[in-house]
């Protein structure tokens, strides 16, 4: 048996646009008989890139996510379908017919994640397929992936162990996007926008020196699960963290007083310059 997913790591990604344009190249104004009918040039996002753009002045981060269709294994759009008009095929990819789908809407508004469109001149709901009209024709990946310069997709077999995407599975990285929405799907994320924390340190005696290599400690509930110490420039850097949460940090140099702050990451918080004091 096969059972294809997909693997995104959102710190790879770049913004580059090029798996959006390859979706397009592929399927805007080609009909794939059985598979999808032509994706319009307007309107439709079959792998939208989501831009989520995180912090304040003076440090703000811009990350890129992109989403196709999910590829459930508890697809919703299935459930909502009649008379065949979307099924899960053995690999588990999720098809609509272009045929047997016509006029049915609800399929549509049945998807959480808001990633099949109504083609209202087809009276038809679209999306993304893995590209399996290539997939059937021996192709490894689908154009999107093919595209991606910076291999922040990754696509293979989940039942072929041996396989890149199921030793990535194993390494525990990857989450999904909503799980919320219990659909069990096949495409999951490493490194979602999540919150963070971050600063730079300043030592009062010679602010003409950036405190490179002052240590930095991420406390939770009074454990300590992150440490890191400032780099060339002063800064330091804590990502990943839980949204609402309640963080400390300390702040602790050879020949200085300690300093220890309260954050709570309801948003992504920068300390700003925060000064060492001899002693």
């Amino acid at each position: 048996m096969t059972s294809y997913a997909m693997l995104i790591d959102v710190d790879r990604c770049t913004g580059c646009y090029n798996c959006f344009l390859s979706c397009k190249d592929e399927f805007c104004g080609n009909d794939y008989l059985g598979y999808s009918a032509a994706q319009p040039e307007f309107g439709q996002f079959w792998l939208n890139m989501k831009e989520v753009e995180r912090g304040e002045y003076p440090k703000v981060k811009v990350d890129y996510t992109p989403i196709p269709c999910q590829q459930c294994k508890n697809p919703p759009c299935v459930k909502a379908a009649v008379n065949g008009g979307a099924y899960v095929r053995d690999d588990g990819i999720v098809i609509l017919d272009p045929v047997k789908a016509r006029g049915q809407r609800d399929i549509a508004h049945a998807c959480p994640y808001r990633v099949i469109f109504w083609n209202k001149d087809l009276q038809l709901p679209q999306k993304c397929t893995f590209c399996a009209h290539l997939l059937d024709k021996g192709w490894k990946e689908p154009r999107c992936v093919e595209a991606c310069p910076t291999e922040a997709k990754i696509f293979g077999d989940l039942d072929d162990p041996a396989s890149e995407v199921s030793e990535l599975m194993a390494s525990g990285k990857f989450e999904k996007i909503k799980p919320e929405f219990n659909t069990a799907p096949k495409v999951l994320y490493a490194n979602l926008p999540k919150r963070f924390i971050s600063g730079e340190v300043l030592l009062s005696d010679n602010k003409q020196e950036c405190a490179q290599g002052v240590k930095v400690v991420l406390e939770k509930d009074g454990s300590q699960v992150a440490s890191t110490e400032t780099d060339l420039y002063g800064d330091f850097e804590f990502e990943g963290l839980e949204k609402d949460y309640g963080y400390s940090v300390t702040i602790d140099h050879r020949g200085y007083s300690s300093v220890k702050l309260d954050v709570e990451s309801k948003i992504d918080v920068h300390l700003g310059e925060i000064a060492l004091v001899k002693g």
